[in-house]
């Protein structure tokens, strides 16, 4: 990533005020997990963030690393911390390149609850009892209570918060809408009958706020004209065949997990899809966090330290960045107008990078993955899309400076009084064969030849040798 930054982004952009926490596992172990409750306390005070892929250390690699103890993902401690809604997953598309899906397909994944925040314990012989006690002091009652006849069991409580289901709907909705496919809700509710709620929430708020719009747009069609709910198992099954694409889902957390690695799958790469946590900081501002789906790719790094040639394909890590550099510019643009330049400067220059990264894949000159064992290295990639981003930016820029304006010299406006401008304009417009409203030097040249004025040749004297 440094390479990323040091070529593509710092030849343009001051990153000086840009904050920095390393999350590594020994960085984590050394501050006890401080450096995490920092990084999520800037997260909250920033509102967007590039995130680079971490692990959870297994406990091999607790001993491998000499780690103290295991910590937790960070990705939890970032979504509780940012009151995290929704993980967006969509599928990248590069214009001339064929994917797995034709079209986007759009995911979003509840971001809290499920199986990620569960309890747990190994229990023998015995009763489980789950009470809850309600916090306004009423009386508690029992959730479940089973007899366990096992030697050897694991007890697991979880629960589902669905009061942030409301601001998924919305968001999940409005997306789908943007991008113009045709929204499916996924759940195992015909089992799992506590899932329910998550669909009863989606589709009220459909039918009461987004339904029509939806009709209008011709988007119900494939659905039967309604917001179409499907089984987890069938969702499977469709998003094998739903290559066409156009469509986008929406699930618990567990069940989102699972079936965005298979769109990642079908999709041909972890790489090729986005993976954005979208949170809400106490005063109700938009927090987004960026990352690539696809990993920390650990054997590319260990070939890397080896000293051996890598071909990393960047194209995952560059999305978010571009992601998170767009919402930094939005959200300062919300809260002060005046930067609107810097807002216009940051979208023009991620729109541009994402050009230049997309045509080095399209003309052959792609990592590995992508253009076979011919494909560039690591830093090859980098240097070739930084010339190609470079080049764009600079064919952006004016050739010649715009004209100073001054007031034109009084006599000369008396001599135009006697001009027919209407035939001099007709004139023009014949010598100007481009259109372009000025004459370059060939056009001029044919104007004077075809008037007779154009300076002639010096004749010489000089005798040819023979």
């Amino acid at each position: 990533m440094d390479l990323i930054v040091d070529k593509w982004i710092k030849p343009h952009f001051d990153v000086s005020n840009w904050q920095y926490y390393d999350l590594s596992c020994k960085s984590r172990d050394k501050s006890d997990d401080k450096v995490l409750n920092d990084a999520v306390e800037a997260g909250k005070a920033l509102g967007a963030i590039f995130k680079e892929p971490t692990i959870t250390p297994s406990d091999i690699q607790v001993k491998e690393m000499g780690l103290s103890k295991g910590f937790g993902s960070p990705n939890g401690a970032m979504r509780r911390g940012w009151n995290g809604i929704t993980i967006s997953r969509d599928t990248i598309h590069i214009d001339g390149i064929e994917l797995g899906y034709k079209n986007r397909v759009l995911f979003e994944r509840h971001a809290v609850g499920g199986e990620y925040g569960a309890g747990w314990n190994k229990v023998g012989k015995g009763t489980l009892l789950t009470t809850y006690i309600p916090q306004d002091g009423s009386e508690p009652f029992v959730i479940d209570k089973r007899d366990l006849t096992d030697d050897h069991n694991v007890a697991v409580v979880y629960h589902n918060p669905y009061d942030n289901v409301v601001n998924l709907a919305h968001y999940f909705f409005t997306r789908c809408l943007e991008a113009n496919v045709t929204p499916y809700i996924v759940t195992k509710k015909t089992v799992f009958k506590w899932q329910e709620g998550f669909w009863a929430t989606m589709k009220a708020i459909f039918d009461a706020e987004y339904k029509n719009e939806f009709v209008k747009a011709g988007l119900l069609e494939r659905s039967g004209g309604e917001l179409q709910h499907l089984i987890s198992d069938a969702a499977t099954m469709q998003l094998i065949r739903w290559t066409d694409g156009g469509f986008g889902m929406a699930a618990h957390n567990y069940d989102g997990d699972m079936l965005t690695d298979q769109i990642a799958q079908v999709h041909r790469s972890p790489g090729f899809i986005t993976s954005n946590l979208i949170g809400r900081d106490d005063e109700g501002r938009t927090i987004k966090e960026f990352e690539a789906s696809h990993g920390t790719v650990t054997d590319l790094w260990l070939d890397h330290l080896a000293g051996k040639e890598t071909s990393l394909n960047p194209l995952g890590l560059v999305e978010a960045l571009i992601g998170a550099m767009n919402h930094a510019a939005q959200l300062d643009y919300e809260k002060d107008p005046n930067t609107e330049h810097v807002y216009n400067k940051v979208t023009n220059f991620t729109t541009t990078l994402r050009l230049a990264l997309h045509n080095t894949f399209r003309y052959g000159q792609g990592t590995k993955d992508m253009a076979g064992p011919t494909g560039y290295t690591t830093e090859e990639f980098i240097d070739k899309v930084a010339w190609r981003l470079n080049r764009y930016l600079a064919n952006q820029l004016e050739q010649d400076p715009p004209p100073v304006l001054t007031e034109p010299d009084r006599s000369f406006s008396i001599q135009l009084d006697n001009v027919d401008m209407k035939a001099m304009r007709l004139l023009f417009d014949k010598y100007d064969s481009n259109g372009s409203g000025k004459l370059d030097f060939k056009e001029f040249t044919g104007m004077l030849v075809k008037m007779g004025v154009a300076p002639e040749k010096v004749k010489s004297e000089k005798t040819p040798d023979v």
